[in-house]
């Protein structure tokens, strides 16, 4: 049974919830469903993040919320950057269809919504920026390509920018960051999450 939420087609039954959450005095509401990530609110990894990530001073280009779920990364940062454009991509399309409702159910037009397995459907551009909360369940060798991948994708000076526990591999994710792009810093550690970035070197 593919009922895990970073497989293409969930097999579990429907049973939406709708629910509202505040970030940074941003209230957003949302829609989620049986088989998405933490379905009932915004998981603790992903608050974090979003807290604590600065899309100022980037080059140009959109910004990339790579394993998307339902939306709540790329949602909260669009409200907050509303001149900038993100491109949500996940490989769940039952996280994919909410995540373009609730784009919709709270008027955030500056984002697109794909189908992507780690970047193999992203956009043919260069990202000014990748943030990701990797799906750490599907696997060391997912959550390190989407690390090491985005050096590929983004622009000169662009950063990547992920949420990981440091239980869940947050030390060798920094790492292999650092491996990478030649730089990566905990830009933030809180209750056991680090949020890490790196710069891609121009």
């Amino acid at each position: 049974m593919s009922n895990f939420y970073y497989t293409p087609n969930p097999d579990v039954i429907h049973d939406e919830k709708e629910w509202d959450f505040t970030i940074k005095g941003q209230t957003l509401h949302f829609i989620s469903d049986n088989g998405v990530f933490s379905k009932r609110t915004v998981d603790y990894g992903s608050r974090v993040l979003i807290e604590n990530v600065d899309l100022a001073d980037l080059p140009d280009g959109p910004i990339l919320d790579l394993g998307c779920g339902y939306g709540p990364i790329g949602l909260f940062l669009a409200k907050e950057y509303p001149d900038q454009q993100f491109e949500l991509v996940d490989v769940n399309q039952r996280a994919l269809a909410l995540a373009e409702r609730n784009a919709m159910v709270n008027g955030i037009s500056n984002v697109t919504v794909a189908t992507s397995d780690v970047y193999a459907g992203v956009s043919e551009q260069q990202f000014a920026a990748v943030v990701t909360n990797p799906p750490v369940r599907a696997g060391k060798d997912v959550v390190d390509a989407m690390i090491t991948g985005a050096a590929a994708h983004l622009a000169p000076n662009g950063r990547l920018f992920v949420v990981l526990q440091k239980k869940q591999g947050a030390p060798s994710a920094k790492r292999l960051m650092q491996m990478t792009f030649g730089n990566a810093e905990i830009i933030k550690r809180d209750k056991g999450y680090y949020v890490l970035a790196s710069v891609q070197q121009s």
